[in-house]
């Protein structure tokens, strides 16, 4: 897919496509670091239907959104690598317990690269980190080590 690089002379740059429906889809940033999502008519790309202000961090978190699926498919079909979320179920042998006590890198070769906990996201959490029930654990691993780990969080 062609991406269009348009300077805009004392404001920044503009980068776009055009959809396989025809709409222009691009991304406005500015000298001063403020980005801006718009969607223009593929025959006039002056003509902005629609245009979203993003902070960095939403815009992070869009190509965050947009990117990781294809991210993750690729790295998987290479490597069979994949990820995966494994809930902390009430009554696992690991509630109360740290991410050390479960050595699930040393016994499935999984790790543990974020933690979910009541909508907060707990990125690299250390082997001191302490489980609870309700907890989700993103992992990454193969899927054979993945499905070990699910058992070891299951019972022990």
């Amino acid at each position: 897919m062609d991406v269009e690089v348009t300077p805009l002379p004392g404001i920044g740059t503009r980068q776009d496509f055009v959809s396989r429906g025809g709409r222009r889809i691009g991304v406005v940033t500015t000298r001063d670091g403020k980005v801006e999502l718009i969607v223009s008519k593929q025959d006039d790309p002056d003509s902005c239907v629609a245009s979203i202000p993003l902070t960095i961090e939403e815009s992070a978190t869009l190509a965050t959104l947009l990117g990781a699926p294809q991210l993750v498919s690729r790295l998987e079909e290479q490597t069979g690598i994949t990820t995966r979320q494994l809930p902390l179920a009430p009554g696992s042998p690991y509630d109360g317990r740290t991410l050390g006590d479960t050595a699930l890198r040393t016994r499935t070769a999984v790790s543990v690269v974020a933690v979910v906990r009541g909508g907060t996201v707990h990125p690299s959490p250390r082997p001191d980190f302490e489980f609870v029930a309700g907890d989700m654990l993103v992992t990454v691993g193969t899927t054979e080590g993945l499905n070990r780990a699910a058992t070891v969080l299951e019972s022990g």
